[in-house]
């Protein structure tokens, strides 16, 4: 079986964001970059699959600059077999990134596409749900167990009320959350032999994949800042400060 792990370029989550000064977004220069990390859960689900002898060729792909080459290679590193980068230096949205993985698994025949839930960057938590709803296929999100067995998977996945477990039919859709594994760090070794696996380069026009952006931001702003908390003596000075602030009548 051929797994498909869709991973992204994002800022860093160890780095704190910037607005740009003319509010048009955040300010990605000169800042370090790595793999959505809910990405790298689906990447090192992939190769524990592959390990246990379930699956028999990864496919890592990528959407976006060509410096997205350095988020395949991790890729690669980890475990994956070869990459596909669509080479795009337009922000694309989730329903355009899901059309063109549509696309790639009409040409790849994958048996089972494994993807962040979300990504840190924009948390629009939709491209595993547009792609699900474009193919067809079964979907399991917010996975926090995955169980491979003949022609079907068992997703466990976090709920509101606690978890659910689901069967679907392969091919199939999941999603990963936090809990479904720590990822492993690339060795040396293996950081050294990613460089010779082979990365496809392409574009949306390769695919017939219209990716226009049907959203414009209007501005983006920091969040304003939180303001000192005050103490207060008792109950009674609480509810006149309460009154003063216009929270209660």
């Amino acid at each position: 079986m051929k797994i498909l792990v869709p991973v992204k370029r994002v800022l860093d989550y160890n780095v704190k964001p910037r607005v740009k000064a003319d509010g048009s977004g955040i300010d990605l220069a000169n800042v370090k970059m790595s793999m959505n990390p809910f990405d790298e859960i689906a990447v090192e689900e992939a190769i524990r699959l592959k390990e246990k002898g379930v699956a028999t060729e990864i496919v890592a792909v990528s959407i976006g600059e060509a410096k997205a080459q350095e988020t395949l290679r991790t890729a690669l590193a980890m475990g994956a077999d070869r990459a596909i980068l669509i080479v795009t230096e337009d922000r694309v949205e989730p329903l355009g990134i899901a059309k063109l993985l549509k696309a790639i698994a009409d040409e790849e025949q994958p048996g089972l596409i494994i993807l962040g839930k979300q990504a840190i960057d924009d948390d629009n938590n939709q491209t595993g749900q547009m792609l699900a709803a474009l193919t067809g296929w079964g979907q399991g999100t917010f996975a926090s167990a995955v169980e491979v067995s003949g022609d079907t998977v068992k997703v466990t996945r976090e709920i509101d009320g606690g978890s659910e477990t689901v069967d679907l039919k392969l091919p199939a859709i999941v999603t990963t959350d936090l809990r479904l594994n720590e990822p492993r760090y690339a060795s040396l070794p293996n950081i050294m032999k990613a460089k010779s696996k082979p990365l496809a380069q392409k574009t949306a026009a390769d695919y017939g994949v219209d990716i226009a952006p049907r959203i414009t931001t209007l501005k983006v702003e920091e969040p304003a800042k939180r303001s000192a908390g005050v103490k207060v003596a008792d109950v009674d000075e609480l509810i006149g400060k309460l009154k003063t602030l216009g929270v209660v009548a």
